[in-house]
């Protein structure tokens, strides 16, 4: 009886072996597989960022070569010191953090009170229409916004750039917040309420502190945007506010482009955000699933 009941056990263990080896081969196939959709999806972008890398090390020869010459023959690193050359690298780099902090500390400003009013009222026409407002492309308001600041004396200012990208930025700022002011429960309110706060009190002691983290997801995109933002810099500045992505067209020329320090431009203005992004991915990812999650 007992060889029987051994012989039982070792039957349900070795069953229980296998039923285990088989979810660890299906956890491992999932991860498998989610990683390899995921290499699919970030393939354009991974190759489009490899030949930058690859346009910015080869001579001008080796980039306009066909076939095309994916792998530097030899590292060039002359393209970098051009673009050094002929740039003022770092009055540019001034100007993008002043422009671009500027614009962000205004869109969290008059954001964050504009997206409490819409959650706390639900004015969900309001947002709908800010959205519209940002799927706007920039173009159509270039003109208008070019002789409103032409006529108050703004030409080639800070004040122009800050403006403008604050226009383009707020928006984004009010649609991510408002999701994050939904969230805050009405009772906190309205016990700051009894207590003897006021509206601006209940906003600035309860529901902002609760939001701290789509207060920081919104305004790092809101830095992103104003920092990669050429279209309004390359019209609305002068000769000393003009920002980094001016610093790319500058390398264009009406005879030919040349690749390379065309390429080294754009990955000297890529890289503060990328090393930004790097460093705040887990914050981003966090506060946009925390905004997500209702109730």
């Amino acid at each position: 009886m007992a060889v029987l009941l051994d012989s039982a056990r070792l039957v349900v263990q070795a069953g229980r072996g296998q039923s285990q080896k088989a979810v660890l081969l299906r956890k491992l196939a999932g991860k498998v597989t989610f990683g390899a959709l995921v290499l699919v999806l970030m393939a354009p972008t991974l190759f489009i960022f490899f030949w930058m890398v690859s346009l910015s090390l080869k001579n001008q020869l080796d980039n306009t070569a066909y076939p095309p010459v994916f792998l530097p023959r030899r590292f060039e690193l002359e393209n970098y010191v051009q673009v050094f050359r002929q740039n003022p690298f770092l009055r540019y780099t001034i100007n993008s953090i002043i422009v671009a902090t500027g614009s962000t500390a205004l869109s969290l400003l008059f954001g964050a009170p504009a997206a409490y009013g819409i959650a706390k009222w639900k004015h969900h026409r309001i947002s709908l229409l800010i959205l519209v407002a940002r799927l706007v492309p920039g173009m159509s308001y270039l003109i208008p916004w070019f002789i409103m600041v032409r006529t108050f004396g703004l030409s080639g200012s800070h004040l122009a750039l800050i403006l403008t990208h604050t226009v383009v930025g707020m928006p984004v700022v009010v649609w991510i917040l408002i999701s994050f002011f939904e969230d805050v429960h009405p009772e906190l309110e309205e016990a700051a309420l009894v207590d003897g706060c006021g509206p601006f009190g209940s906003f600035f002691r309860i529901a902002l502190p609760l939001t701290l983290p789509g207060l920081a997801v919104s305004g790092i995109l809101a830095f992103i945007f104003s920092w990669n933002n050429f279209m309004f810099s390359v019209v609305l500045a002068g000769p000393y506010t003009r920002t980094l992505p001016v610093a790319a067209f500058n390398m264009l020329s009406f005879e030919s482009v040349n690749w390379g320090p065309l390429a080294a431009a754009a990955l000297v203005i890529t890289l503060p955000v990328l090393v930004l992004t790097l460093f705040v991915q887990r914050y981003l990812v966090a506060g946009l699933g925390a905004g997500g999650v209702k109730g």
